[in-house]
């Protein structure tokens, strides 16, 4: 298979003040956020089997999604890239499309023109951006996002996390919601040069954009609309999802 959909969702959401239940089973709506994340995911055709990137109790996440998933364990949370890292055992296809299973409102024709995308320009990496009309209510998160910057030619050449960012690139609308598409080849060639010195001391997916720009190979962008990347991280959050849903 050409494609494959990695799906992170190893998370303990302590800040969604549920112990019981991991993020992704937290009830948005009628039903687990993942799930709504799913029911999309399967709508996307001549795809591998999907990789679930599981840790904090990850027999109760695979009890409600079910065996027509693979399983990866990720027995310790230190970030992204190394959640990433525990996926590649499982993944059998040329590119993976990596998600979030806390992002629920991810649409099935967004990812179908990602891959397009990706394809068609030949990519090594293809990311979603989003331009955000404002910082506040159910947008709120999306402050903290990393601000894209761009040349004249209009190409990414840098993202700059909103804690590095000076109050003119934190003025930047458009952001990076942390969704990649790659080429296997060079994200297993790539990944293990990601460090952790950062504050959380975690291994961060966003730096293989760095990576690749350091490379000089070209980044893909999709806009799309930002109500497709409102994630939920916290009881407000899911508040605002709610009124989104």
């Amino acid at each position: 298979m050409r494609n494959q959909i990695v799906i992170l969702a190893a998370g303990m959401g302590k800040r969604m003040g549920n112990a019981s239940v991991p993020k992704v089973l937290v009830m948005l709506k009628d039903k687990p956020m993942i799930l709504h994340l799913l029911g999309q995911v399967e709508k996307i055709n001549q795809l591998a089997k999907s990789v679930i990137v599981v840790g904090h109790m990850r027999e109760k996440v695979e009890a409600i999604l079910g065996e027509g998933f693979l399983y990866a364990h990720q027995k310790e949370q230190k970030g992204t890239a190394h959640a990433v890292m525990a996926a590649r055992p499982k993944v059998s296809a040329e590119n993976i499309l990596v998600l979030y299973g806390d992002m629920p409102f991810i649409t099935a024709e967004s990812l179908k023109k990602l891959m397009h995308l990706h394809h068609d320009k030949q990519s090594i990496l293809t990311m979603f951006t989003v331009v955000s009309p404002d910082f506040e209510g159910a947008y709120e998160a999306l402050n903290g996002y990393g601000r894209i910057i761009r040349d004249g030619k209009n190409q990414v050449i840098k993202i700059t996390e909103f804690k590095d960012a000076t109050e003119k690139e934190r003025q930047i609308k458009e952001v990076n919601p942390g969704i990649y598409m790659f080429n296997t080849g060079w994200l297993w060639s790539n990944i293990e040069k990601v460090k952790n010195n950062n504050a959380q001391n975690e291994f961060y997916l966003t730096d293989m954009i760095e990576l690749a720009i350091s490379q000089n190979v070209p980044v893909a962008t999709l806009n799309i609309d930002v109500k497709e990347v409102v994630g939920v991280n916290t009881k407000e959050q899911l508040t605002q999802a709610e009124l989104l849903a």
